[in-house]
């Protein structure tokens, strides 16, 4: 019997020392198999880009992966201990193994396969167990796997501090709604930042990491409560919480508020697609989505909301000049009109208007039923909400409502202010536009808007659609023309003028009016855009030249120098245009336009800055009596700014007498230039005070005739003129800076020789070494016939009657040279 004990014990050692070897060898191979845990050491994790206005306000965020990096000390302890409590209550004190939860996983493991289920049943990892598998490892539920978790838990935790291991896990682990970590949670479940969750809510986000969905704050409401109730349990008795606030907070609702993603701000959509493309060009899609960039702009809120309604307004009013169209949709009605009607998806970001379905039809009048909301669950809310779309109400509409709609019919309405319950029709414009805001000196965007409706068309009228100037591109001829030996008094002959193009057609440039007017002074050339004598002008001073300085303006990188481009034939934006302007406000310094101020990593480091400008006696430790910093502006001159403010005073006369005359009304100094193509198809004006420049563009995306009525002083003027009101409300009204060694004297602007008396004429102002003469030489004309059309317009004035051009073409001149011009 001793013999047979000896033998079973000796053959246990055996079997035992196989066992420790079998194990040493599986360990050993499992071992070398082990990802390099050191990794951890240098782990960025993805991490949310966000972008603010220049106000700090949340434009948007751009992220895979919804994640805001949380360094362990800004947690608070109250979402610590709620994590503890639910995930691993003795973290602090355990090795990287919590040796309870094994025993509970080997117990839910053998009842398993008691029950014939063979699977890995989860549970029993400690919180450096899951930063393991989350970081290293898969999510395969296998033998192998949880055994190489077990070891690279317990190198983790002889190479990293505790509070290093959980702010691993808290800033990586899923939350559900494409949350990553606990700062991105607290924001998309609640709309809060970390330190502002109470006891009900950091308990609810602690119960996630086991299912979000669940938990699922809408799909299982139940579930989701009675899963933060029991880590509110754990809580109270890990002493963390009392029993009297376990109570208060168990009894509370769950409170999610959901948080929208992409921009923010509704009227910015066009803005932020625009610096989300600047950004993924300067650094990359890894870095836009997962670098943890913070980034400020130039967007002026208040300023962009302007911006949006200055140019919705105009759309809109020319839109419903040409009567309705038709409904957004027709749908037949079930028992539920709200469900029909919520089918269709609204304009996301024009908030002042609803869909709405037609009911009844009667009297001039429709019963109208609201789309209803969405419900948090993302289902149809109950409420059904009733109108009535009043017919008197419809003033852009003649007939009675019933003879254009019909029941079904789907519209958009907007509420009567001050009549609850009363609506009346909106319409989707079919024509666009697009209108930049920039501060001249810097060349910041300050507001931005690509079109009507983002949610409706992503494609950015300010930034992306090529379209021909017109006569905006006017004011780069004659700054060339200044900047090379002509003044404001100089005349070009209006007379026709025939062109050979190089296929050997003849081109015959027309003004708008299709007159001609003889003799003419720049000042009055620009005021009135005059065409004729601008391509006479430009053949003079040459093309290449003026192609030159299209270039350096930013209009165009290469102009073709064919006199049709003088009248603004080439293809061009918005943005540009507006940059050009913006040169010529500041004094000629080149003006690169920007929509990002700073750009800064997640560790809040600089690594993009606009402003080159240097400040010299910026960097001094302390104040020993020196004086104050001064700024140096290094930017490149491109303009004599003598020459700018002459061109400026020169577009002040468009506001004034030209063809810009609706912008008088802001009662302050504003120079512009309006613009209309061929055809009627694009219209434009480009104009700045000393603080703002500003570019309105308005034309369809498939370009077609706008009508004869519509030109840049019709319907570009008034959208700049409403925006420039709000804009610049409350500030006082600044002069253009004249530049130091300029002189003045009267011009008569008819003839551009020197009005002694004064009368009638125009203070203009004048280089050293240049001024006006008694008598003025005619590019394009002798100056006998100079002399005799002058005689001419004396007589036109004292008798009356028509002249002819005295160059014996036998055409005839309007002695009024004040008169016609729009482009």
């Amino acid at each position: 019997m001793l013999r047979l004990f000896g033998w079973l014990f000796g053959f246990g050692i055996f079997l035992a020392l196989v066992a420790v070897v079998g194990a040493g060898v599986y360990l050993t191979t499992v071992s070398a198999q082990l990802p390099d845990y050191t990794v951890l050491k240098d782990y960025q994790p993805p991490v949310t880009t966000r972008v603010h206005a220049a106000d700090g306000t949340l434009l948007a965020e751009f992220a895979r992966e919804r994640r805001l990096f949380q360094p362990i000390e800004t947690v608070p302890p109250l979402l610590i201990h709620a994590f503890l409590s639910a995930e691993d209550k003795d973290f602090y004190t355990h090795g990287g193994i919590a040796l309870d939860g094994v025993f509970r996983a080997i117990r839910d493991n053998a009842l398993a396969r008691i029950d014939g289920n063979s699977t890995i049943q989860g549970g029993g990892s400690s919180i450096t167990q899951q930063v393991a598998k989350n970081f290293l490892l898969t999510s395969e539920q296998t033998w192998d796997r949880k055994i190489q978790e077990a070891l690279l838990a317990i190198r983790i935790e002889s190479t990293f501090s505790k509070d290093r291991i959980l702010e691993l896990y808290l800033n990586e682990i899923f939350l559900g709604l494409n949350s990553y970590g606990v700062a991105a949670a607290a924001l998309n479940y609640f709309d809060k930042a970390l330190y502002q969750l109470t006891l009900s809510e950091a308990a609810y986000i602690a119960a996630l990491p086991k299912g979000p969905n669940n938990y699922h704050p809408f799909r299982r409401p139940q579930a989701a409560i009675e899963r933060r109730n029991w880590v509110i349990d754990r809580m109270v008795e890990n002493g963390y919480a009392t029993a009297e606030e376990g109570a208060v907070a168990k009894a509370e609702p769950l409170n999610v508020v959901t948080r929208a993603g992409g921009s923010q701000l509704y009227s910015a959509e066009y803005f932020t697609e625009e610096v989300r493309r600047e950004l993924a060009k300067l650094y990359g899609e890894d870095q836009l989505y997962g670098g943890g960039l913070s980034v400020r702009t130039t967007l002026e809120p208040q300023m962009q909301e302007y911006a949006r309604r200055a140019l919705m307004d105009g759309l809109i009013a020319y839109d419903q000049g040409k009567g309705f169209r038709e409904p957004v949709a027709s749908i037949a009605l079930g028992e539920d009109w709200g469900l029909d009607v919520a089918k269709i998806a609204p304009l996301s970001d024009v908030p002042e208007w609803q869909l709405a379905v037609v009911l009844e039809l009667g009297d001039n009048q429709a019963r109208i039923g609201l789309r209803p909301d969405s419900a948090a669950d993302g289902g149809v809310a109950p409420d059904r909400v009733v109108g009535t779309l009043s017919g008197p109400e419809i003033k852009w509409v003649s007939k009675p409502v019933d003879q254009f709609l019909k029941v079904g019919d789907v519209v958009y309405v907007a509420p009567v202010a001050g009549k609850t319950g009363i609506y009346t029709l909106e319409q989707v414009p079919e024509i666009e536009g697009a209108l930049v805001a920039m501060d001249p000196r810097t060349g910041r965007v300050l507001a931005m808007v690509g079109g009507f409706s983002y949610a409706l068309s992503e494609f950015n009228r300010a930034t992306q659609a090529l379209r021909q100037p017109g006569s905006s591109f006017k004011p780069i001829v004659y700054a060339a023309a200044l900047d090379n030996g002509y003044t404001p008094a100089s005349v070009v002959l209006d007379a026709p003028v025939e062109i050979r193009n190089s296929d050997g057609s003849i081109w015959r440039p027309e003004n708008y009016a299709q007159e001609f007017y003889g003799p003419q002074t720049l000042r009055r050339g620009i005021e009135r855009s005059r065409n004729v004598m601008t391509v006479r002008l430009a053949k003079d001073i040459g093309m290449p030249l003026v192609a030159e300085y299209a270039k350096m303006f930013g209009v165009y990188d290469s102009m073709q120098p064919v006199l049709a481009m003088a009248l603004g034939a080439g293809e061009t934006t918005d943005m540009r245009m507006t940059a050009a302007y913006a040169t010529i406000a500041n004094g000629g310094r080149k003006i690169v336009p920007t929509l990002i101020d700073r750009v800064q990593d997640r560790y809040g480091a600089t690594i993009y800055r606009h402003d080159q400008r240097l400040c010299q006696g910026c960097e001094a430790e302390s104040w020993t009596g020196q004086g104050e910093p001064v700024i140096i502006d290094n930017r490149e001159q491109v303009l004599d700014p003598m020459t700018a403010y002459q061109i400026t005073s020169m577009m002040e006369g468009v506001v004034q007498r030209g063809t810009g005359t609706a912008a008088k009304v802001l009662n302050r100094p504003v120079a512009g230039k309006t613009g209309t193509t061929n055809d009627y198809k694009d219209a434009w004006f480009v104009g700045f005070t000393p603080e703002l420049a500003v570019g309105v563009y308005v034309g369809y995306d498939k370009p077609r005739s706008m009508g004869r009525s519509v030109t840049g002083g019709t319907f570009a003027v008034p959208i700049f003129t409403e925006f420039m009101q709000k804009a610049l409300a409350g500030k006082p009204a600044t002069p253009f800076n004249v530049p130091a060694g300029m002189s003045t004297a009267w011009i008569d602007p008819n003839s551009g020789v020197q009005a002694f008396d004064g009368q009638g004429g125009i203070a203009e102002s004048f280089k050293p070494g240049t001024g006006p003469n008694l008598m003025t030489s005619v590019i394009g004309l002798s100056t006998t016939d100079y002399d005799a059309i002058l005689r001419e317009q004396q007589m036109q004035q004292q008798y009356g009657g028509g002249i002819t051009q005295p160059s014996g073409n036998g055409t005839f001149l309007d002695p009024n040279l004040g008169r016609g011009g729009l482009f």
